[in-house]
């Protein structure tokens, strides 16, 4: 039976810096270049340099874990940008520096990161400013305050399922029909049962095995092997 899936985003690949090929390295943001820096890449270009650095800075202090809407409001009040326009500079800026800052300095150069940002055609001085962010003085107090908030999320401990074929329901279409009943039980003590349609569980199949795929692309690339 074929899986079914969503469709993706083709592979972001790119030349990579000198001497190496783009079968030697992929971006540090993935195989997949993530929609949100996608689209923030298209619009930062219209930004002025004030701007920028302004929304530069309100995004790192959505990074460090500070409450950022008074600054966005003053922003959109100061501005010709749009809420729509907001959200996606924001977002793929956040994205972008979350991205750079969860992989250690050992692999991933600010040579590199600057090259990455150019594929994306993102002015050579805002370049400059995303990196004082992502390898400057700051970025230790960064790297904290998101490993913290990923420890904050609970963790899968045990998982059961079974499989059940209804013979007989209110609605002729579900007869005869599997699913697959799942119950977790997560590291903060709760347990969640769900009832996963056929459709679904193929679904989750195809995209659990994309995920296993890239990563397994990822660890081949130069970009994640530490160096001296």
């Amino acid at each position: 039976m074929a899986a079914a899936g969503k469709a993706v985003s083709p592979p972001y690949s790119h030349p990579g810096v000198a001497g190496e090929s783009s079968l030697s390295r992929v971006s540090f943001l993935g195989a997949r270049l993530p929609p949100e820096v996608d689209a923030m890449s298209k619009t930062v270009r219209e930004l002025g340099k004030e701007t920028f650095r302004k929304l530069l800075k309100v995004t790192v202090s959505a990074l460090e874990g500070r409450d950022c809407r008074e600054s966005v409001k003053m922003i959109a009040e100061s501005t010709n940008l749009s809420d729509e326009q907001l959200a996606v500079l924001i977002s793929g800026m956040y994205t972008l520096l979350r991205e750079a800052l969860r992989l250690p300095t050992s692999s991933l150069k600010e040579d590199v990161f600057k090259e990455d940002l150019k594929e994306l055609r993102i002015p050579e001085e805002f370049i400059m400013d995303f990196a004082t962010v992502a390898f400057g003085n700051r970025r230790p107090i960064l790297e904290a305050t998101i490993q913290s908030q990923a420890n904050k999320l609970p963790r899968i401990e045990e998982l059961k399922w079974r499989v059940d074929v209804a013979i007989s329901t209110s609605s002729l279409a579900r007869a005869l029909q599997p699913s697959i009943l799942m119950q977790m039980k997560l590291s903060d003590g709760t347990a969640h049962r769900f009832e996963v349609p056929l459709a679904k569980f193929q679904e989750l199949r195809y995209n659990v095995a994309l995920i296993l795929k890239d990563m397994n692309d990822l660890e081949k690339r130069s970009i994640l092997k530490i160096q001296d």
